[in-house]
């Protein structure tokens, strides 16, 4: 069903256009080959990537600050594993993946296509909870900056989603009402909770097929935004 008095369409970066698992697993076979660690990459990510959404869940909710992510995730992870790793070394890593992260630049399937088919009835714009250094070159080197009118990052709203705070500051930099704007993302509490909390209209891309409330909004694949614009 379409949704109808839209004009603005709001999306998450990460996981949502901008394919992270698949960039970061490439950025950690580069970083972890030219340090020399020992490990096999997939079970490093096998760790990894649970300890990392922990992480970021208490990034969100203000309980650490970025210096703490960054260094713990990568802390428990080797101590998960039993690798004994030192502290110079996890913050060579840390600053190393931040560098190369955004070197890779895959794209979920069809994000050219949407984003081209939509710029053309929409406003399009971008909230993320991503690191600011790290936001626009993913964008500019992937190639999709240019398809949006308005970014906000966490760093410059001073929150991170789902703080209504957040989606006030990217409404009136758009220059757009609730009433008339659309949060697309994959994350059900932080990008459509949050979005919803404020007014907005939702859609969750569950492209992990995680079980979702039955009354939310949502797609598997980005070409299904076609049912609802």
């Amino acid at each position: 069903m379409k949704i109808k008095g839209i004009k603005h369409i709001f999306f998450d970066l990460d996981h949502t256009l901008w394919d992270f698992d698949k960039n970061s697993a490439l950025a950690f076979e580069k970083i972890l080959k030219k340090h020399r660690v020992e490990i096999n990459v997939a079970q490093f990510l096998d760790h990894y990537e649970p300890i990392n959404l922990n992480y970021w869940k208490l990034y969100r909710e203000e309980k650490i600050n970025k210096a703490d992510l960054r260094y713990r995730r990568l802390k428990d992870t080797f101590d998960t594993i039993g690798l004994h790793v030192t502290d110079e070394l996890i913050d060579e890593l840390a600053i190393d993946y931040i560098t190369y992260l955004t070197t890779f630049n895959y794209l979920f399937e069809g994000t050219f296509e949407i984003l081209e088919r939509l710029q053309g009835k929409y406003q399009l714009h971008i909230i993320t909870n991503g690191f600011e250094e790290a936001q626009q070159r993913k964008m500019d080197n992937a190639n999709i900056a240019r398809f949006f009118k308005t970014v906000t990052n966490s760093e410059l709203a001073g929150v991170k989603k789902p703080n209504p705070i957040i989606f006030n500051h990217a409404l009136n930099i758009a220059k757009a009402s609730p009433k008339e704007s659309v949060m697309i993302g994959d994350n059900l509490e932080a990008d459509v909770l949050g979005a919803i909390n404020v007014g907005m209209d939702a859609i969750l891309f569950n492209y992990h097929n995680h079980t979702a409330q039955a009354n939310i909004k949502q797609i598997h694949h980005l070409s299904e935004l076609n049912n609802y614009f």
